[in-house]
Parts: structure tokens; sequence; C-alpha cells
């Protein structure tokens, strides 16, 4: 099995008959279903609990990156310590990224590509300053920046500030 491929066991209704299938962890990332969130946890090595996966699912059905409070909110069954609790894990276990907009307030987003991150794989964020809302900008890369030597990158947080198309 290369490291990109998982085994999943997909229950064939009630009579819980089980099939294996190989999926390619990129194309799981993209599609969305439950059992995808389920097996991207349990491939990072994350407990797939039903709050765990309401939270994933939550954050893959966002339009934007969302605030733990966000989160809390829309999720009114889940406490602030199991949300802020599963947010590190998933942080941890590079199935989501933060964004530091400058609000003051931590956004979260799922990772597209789980378990393969560099520099070169991040994009911009734009933060609106009436609406308060972040957005991504997955086609903008991150400009490179030429470090002194001894120098090491381990990550980037690009966020452009303004008016978004609906407040402007």
């Amino acid at each position: 099995m290369s490291s990109n491929r998982l085994d999943i066991f997909i229950a064939t209704d009630v009579s819980i008959n089980q099939q294996m299938k190989n999926i390619d962890i990129n194309e799981a990332a993209a599609s969305g279903d439950d059992m995808t969130a389920e097996a991207l946890m349990k491939h990072a090595g994350v407990r797939p609990t039903a709050v765990r996966l309401m939270i994933y699912r939550f954050l893959q059905k966002a339009s934007h990156p969302l605030s733990s409070l966000d989160i809390e909110t829309a999720l009114e069954t889940v406490d602030r310590s199991t949300i802020s609790r599963t947010l590190t894990a998933f942080i941890d276990h590079d199935l989501i990224h933060s964004i530091n907009d400058g609000s003051g307030s931590v956004k979260y987003e799922i990772c597209s590509r789980p378990h393969q991150h560099s520099v070169s794989d991040m994009h911009v964020h734009f933060h609106c300053v009436r609406c308060g809302k972040t957005y991504c900008l997955p086609t903008t890369a991150v400009p490179t920046v030429d470090l002194p030597d001894g120098f090491v990158m381990e990550g980037v947080n690009y966020v452009v500030t303004g008016l978004c198309n609906l407040c402007s």
C-alpha cells in the first residue's frame, strides 16, 4: 500500500457485510462524504468520534474559514472545550489549518491536501474589515520570501485586509 492510499471498510446496509475499497487520500479530501471524513481522520491518527466527525463535516461544508465561536454557535450541542480540543487535534494531525486574520479571532479551514503541507501549498486570505468575514483566495499563492542563511520557514500567514465585494 502506497503512502497516498488507504484501505477503508464500507458497510453495505444493516447486514454489516463489509467490502474493502481503496481510496486515494487526495480524492477523499475533495469528495466530502461521511465515510471520507472518517477515513481521513483514521489515516491521520485521529479517532473519528461522532462529535469530531460533526465538527469536521461542518468545516468541510463551510464556504469560508470559521472561528471556534462560529462553530460553537452553529453546533449548539457541542461545548467550547470539546471544540477547542478537537480543533487542536485536527491542526496537530494536519487535517485543518488556522489563519490569524488580524481580527483577534483565529479562523480554521480544511486542508486542501491533508498530510502534504508546504509553504508552496499555502494561499492568501482576505479579511473584510466591515463584515468581519475571511475569504480564501486559493488561486493566489503566497509570495516567495528569501530568508537569510540559517533561517527555516515553517509557515506563512498572508492576509490582505479591506472591503469584500459585498461591503465595497
